[in-house]
């Protein structure tokens, strides 16, 4: 599963601060297995004006490993209408209990360990009367949704669709919601005859059922995890292509099937490639990609049938917008689970990271693979920094057997730690190894589960070495190293020496590290291992060398402190060839920009960044930049605005208008106004906001006409446009603008609601929009600097303290205030 990380999230779980504090150190077991699922039959009608699911189910069971005489189902919030034994053609009612939560079945007699036996139970699956809440990480926890069921929403397609993880889909069937269990699958689905369905596995026939009504039953003749069932009905249009003689389809609302291929048409490449990297072919027998309305999360896994949130379709000028952390990164993830989650399961959710890890991990793999070794260093560098950027995960170990929540388990730990110590891994042993390894992994396990042990001994089978040290360290360990790094050279030795020092608690970590030393303007290599506190390393030169590049390979899941000169990190702009080596260079000189010592070579770093090969580092430097030092300003003016009018990247160009913006000198209002015409939404809209202090009755005016047709960056630039310029005529659009958007989206518009209630003396105006700050700083409070929303607040007061409504302001800033400092 692709979660959405909107800010750096920590998960908490929902309840006291003691019982978490029990319940965090309480041991997971792996959930026993006492019945094995072997098959599971459904047949599923649906009420759409009681959102309730109708169904009948036949599942299939053999004892694990002893004898039984009951079995007990996760079935949540269901009226059981009726339990019976079946065999031979017949049907025996079972005794069975009920608490709205388990389903505990009497079977009758003891049943023989491995002996099949197949009970029915009918019921009415009721989601939207269960009182369970999902999580920061997965939205809901109803397992099935109705969509604008009674179509009240106009525009809005009616749709049902479901989502399983962790342990959902027992709301809309009973089950083993376990990830140690597998089954094998039949769906049928009663549905209005013009609708399309999606399932699991194969379409094996479509049968009239009544007037206005079909039956689609889909057939899965692979063993997979309860959590991985589901099921999508809507007005889809589906578009179909194939892979190795395998269907390959794409499911969009009508209006955006134009786009499938922008979206989606990658798919087959990405099956070939992962199936050949892993050396295990996609061993599903389709695989289909569905978007819906009012996803709870980012995208699922099910097997053979991924599931998105409406991010994932829009229109031709949306997509080209788009880069690729937006949906084709996600695209690699879900396939990627097709392997890792969906053919070998994590065994417990305490286990989850050879899931979701590995999903992780695959969205370096597509990027370099498909836009060379700077797009994947670059995607690597993102969940890094996810990773450490919150000092909450710092205390979280990846497999994670003691947790308040297995909700919890979904954060920065599983998915961007794993996939960077993953990535890590695969540089100490070579990718030869490292995939010979987890092709091991995937065939030892198919269709079965896993956990980092059993993908330890794979590696260890590859690589032939023993890897308890680095398991223990970086997946049973919380943390990682904090480094300091210092530098000496001696001539008479003809010497370089490196010292690294370990300051993060508890025993240091063993890290093999590569060291290039530059002589000349050539690397030698070094490989070393670190493995106490602070060791000193040493290396010969012939003269002092021009740049030490530790972590060379620049894998290393670390926080250091590197005490080198900028003007070493201006040989390592120029010397070294990894993405991260430039990138730490423009950070250095980024830093330094205001040291005037180092303020020559700094600005000269920087502008040197605006040409870099990677579009991210040219936008990086962009933002990197401080054009009120007036050298600097002399020096890069120029670059950006042949970036704005030219570059090939739809970011870089917006990066370098909104740069140019922010001087707000009336030589580029050509620039800007040449280019409103782009194609992007995101380059009009920079474009748009750097025009606004030049021409702000001509941005008023061009900013009426985007109002047809307007999306993401341009939206946010019309309401920033209204607030500097507008009236209260245009409030109305700014609210249903910023009520529709994404809450990052919403962020970057509070700017222009502060300038609209801080202009305009109008109660209407000035009680929605603080009301719309408030809640949005309660609701993220605890990933964002809610001080300056509280700021941004008293501001406004600030500015209406002279009008007639003073009071009413003061009053409501007064109430936001008190609820922002009291929210956790």
């Amino acid at each position: 599963m692709r979660h959405i990380l909107l800010l750096t999230i920590s998960l908490t779980a929902a309840t006291t601060a003691a019982t978490a504090q029990t319940a965090a150190t309480t041991y997971r077991a792996t959930e026993r297995k006492v019945n094995d699922l072997v098959h599971t039959r459904l047949d599923l009608r649906f009420d759409y004006a009681k959102r309730y699911a109708y169904g009948k189910e036949w599942v299939t069971l053999k004892p694990h490993s002893y004898a039984t005489d009951s079995l007990r189902l996760d079935a949540k919030g269901m009226d059981i209408k009726a339990v019976n034994l079946v065999q031979n053609n017949e049907t025996k009612p079972l005794k069975y209990a009920y608490n709205q939560r388990k389903l505990l079945i009497q079977l009758g007699r003891l049943v023989p360990a491995g002996e099949a036996y197949t009970v029915y139970i009918e019921y009415t699956a009721k989601p939207d009367e269960l009182d369970i809440k999902g999580s920061a990480a997965i939205g809901g926890a109803k397992g099935l949704y109705f969509i604008n069921p009674d179509s009240a929403v106009a525009g809005k397609p009616v749709q049902i669709w479901t989502q399983g993880e962790t342990e959902s889909n027992s709301a809309w069937f009973p089950t083993i919601d376990k990830p140690n269990q597998k089954t094998t699958s039949e769906i049928s689905l009663t549905v209005p005859a013009k609708y399309v369905t999606l399932s699991n596995g194969a379409l094996v026939s479509q049968t009239p059922a009544g007037p206005g009504l079909r039956t689609d039953t889909w057939k899965m003749d692979q063993p997979h995890a309860p959590y991985l069932f589901m099921l999508a009905v809507g007005s889809f249009r589906k578009t179909t292509e194939t892979w190795r003689g395998k269907e390959v389809s794409y499911y969009l609302e009508p209006q955006y099937a134009g786009q499938t291929q922008a979206i989606f048409g990658k798919t087959p490449r990405m099956l070939e490639f992962f199936s050949a990297r892993l050396g295990v072919v996609y061993p599903w027998n389709k695989y289909a990609q569905v978007v819906v309305r009012d996803y709870v999360s980012g995208a699922m896994e099910n097997t053979t049938a991924s599931l998105f949130g409406p991010h994932a379709q829009g229109s031709a000028r949306e997509v080209a917008d788009w880069d690729y952390t937006l949906v084709e990164r996600e695209v690699a993830h879900e396939l990627f689970h097709h392997w890792f989650g969906d053919y070998v399961t994590a065994e417990s959710w305490s286990n989850l990271t050879v899931n979701e890890s590995f999903a992780n991990f695959s969205e370096v793999l597509w990027a370099e693979h498909e836009y060379g070794p700077d797009a994947g260093a670059a995607q690597a560098y993102r969940s890094l920094r996810n990773y450490l950027g919150n000092p909450a995960n710092h205390s979280q170990q990846l497999a994670r057997y003691q947790y308040a929540d297995k909700e919890d388990l979904f954060d920065a730990v599983s998915y961007q730690k794993g996939g960077s110590i993953l990535n890590m891994l695969r540089t100490y042993l070579g990718e030869e190894v490292f995939f010979s390894g987890l092709k091991t992994y995937l065939t030892q396990n198919a269709f079965g589960t896993g956990e980092p042990p059993q993908l330890r001994l794979a590696l260890e089978q590859a690589s032939g070495q023993d890897l308890n040290w680095f398991f223990n360290q970086w997946y049973y360990r919380a943390g990682h190293p904090v480094v300091s790094i210092d530098y000496a050279y001696d001539a008479g030795r003809q010497e370089q020496t490196v010292t690294i020092k370990q300051t993060q608690p508890g025993t240091p970590f063993q890290l093999p590290i590569a060291v290039d030393v530059y002589v000349s303007g050539k690397p030698q290599r070094h490989q070393i291992m670190m493995r106490q506190a602070t060791e000193t390393f040493r290396f010969p030169a012939a003269s002092k060398p021009e740049l030490v590049n530790v972590d060379a390979d620049k894998v290393l899941l670390w926080q250091k402190t590197d005490n080198k000169p900028l003007t070493e990190y201006a040989a390592q702009l120029r010397l070294a060839p990894r993405y991260l080596d430039r990138r730490e260079a423009l950070a250095a000189a980024q830093s330094q920009l205001k040291t005037p010592s180092s303020e020559p070579v700094a600005r000269q770093l920087l502008t040197a960044g605006l040409t870099d090969a990677s579009p991210v580092l040219r936008q990086f430097a962009i933002e990197a930049l401080d054009l009120q030092n007036a050298a600097l300003r002399k020096a890069a003016a120029p670059v950006l605005a042949r970036l704005a009018a030219t570059d090939a990247s739809a970011q870089v160009r917006a990066a370098a208008l909104l740069a140019l913006g922010s001087v707000q000198d009336k030589q580029y209002a050509p620039l800007f106004t040449k280019a409103l015409a782009h194609s992007s939404y995101r380059v009009q809209g920079a474009a748009l906001r750097g025009l606004l202090p030049l021409q702000p009755a001509q941005a008023l005016a061009r900013a009426k006409a985007f109002e047809a047709d307007n999306k993401g960056g341009l939206t946010v630039a019309l309401v920033q446009v209204y607030g500097k310029a507008g009236s209260a005529a245009e409030w109305p659009l700014m609210r249903s603008k910023y009520d529709a958007a994404e809450p990052n989206s919403q962020f970057d518009m509070l700017a222009g609601l502060g300038d609209m209630m801080g202009r305009l003396d109008d109660p209407t105006v000035l009680t929605e929009g603080i009301t719309r700050i408030k809640d949005l700083t309660v609701r993220y409070k605890p990933y964002i600097d809610a001080s300056r929303l509280i700021g941004l607040l008293r501001q406004i007061e600030q500015q209406q303290a002279k009008r007639p409504h003073s009071t009413l302001v003061a009053r409501q800033v007064t109430a936001a205030v008190a609820e922002i400092e009291a929210a956790k």
